[in-house]
């Protein structure tokens, strides 16, 4: 450990917040003044918001159907929130876009619903960057993708970009500790799993097991 970096802020730097640079921002080729959505308020989502203002894109809209998460998403620095039990996400990102969609779609969820929301809202020449882990067929829609010259990528982390974040958390830049809500001793780690099942209900963000 260097000097001066928090135990818990390592925690994140070893999973989470890479995952959400390497696999969201870099792959999603994020540059200055592009837009960008995130499909997905969760821990990796809300890491690709954090990393994503490295490059100053001009916009960063968050989608999720959390309340809680989008609040915490707004505080995070995010330009625009879509609750999706409220509004129809893809309508509204194109509205928020000029009718143009997104220079970048970050799928930050799993599931084939955002990953088809993802092609909604990519602009063309964009680039649709695929975090979740998806179990189930997600449909790829090239009858109406086949002249947007898009792309698509996928990545699993390898931390390769870790060393670079630590050294914008010991400058100060990033804050890891923000994703962390709830903190349990080893004893509690049942409960620990239980209040992370239930995120909706407890707000739960990243966990903390002390071993102490």
């Amino acid at each position: 450990m260097p000097p001066g970096v928090e135990e818990e802020a390592l925690v994140m730097l070893s999973d989470i917040l890479p995952t959400g640079f390497e696999c969201g921002v870099l792959n999603g080729r994020v540059q200055p003044g592009s837009t960008v959505a995130i499909v997905g308020a969760g821990p990796i989502g809300l890491a690709a918001l954090l990393t994503a203002q490295f490059y100053a894109p001009a916009q960063i809209i968050m989608i999720d159907r959390d309340k809680h998460r989008l609040e915490v998403a707004r505080t995070f620095g995010a330009s625009a929130c879509i609750d999706i039990a409220q509004t129809d996400p893809a309508a509204e990102t194109l509205r928020l876009t000029d009718g143009a969609g997104v220079d970048c779609a970050v799928e930050a969820v799993g599931v084939p619903a955002s990953f088809e929301l993802c092609q909604a809202i990519v602009a063309a020449g964009g680039t649709i960057a695929n975090v979740g882990v998806h179990g189930v067929k997600a449909d790829l829609h090239l009858e109406t993708l086949w002249d947007r010259n898009i792309a698509i990528t996928t990545r699993l982390v390898d931390t390769v970009s870790t060393p670079m974040l630590l050294k914008t958390v010991r400058a100060g830049r990033l804050k890891p500790k923000q994703l962390i809500t709830h903190r349990f001793t080893l004893d509690r780690v049942l409960d620990a799993y239980d209040t992370f099942g239930k995120a909706a209900e407890t707000g739960a963000l990243k966990v903390i097991i002390e071993m102490a």
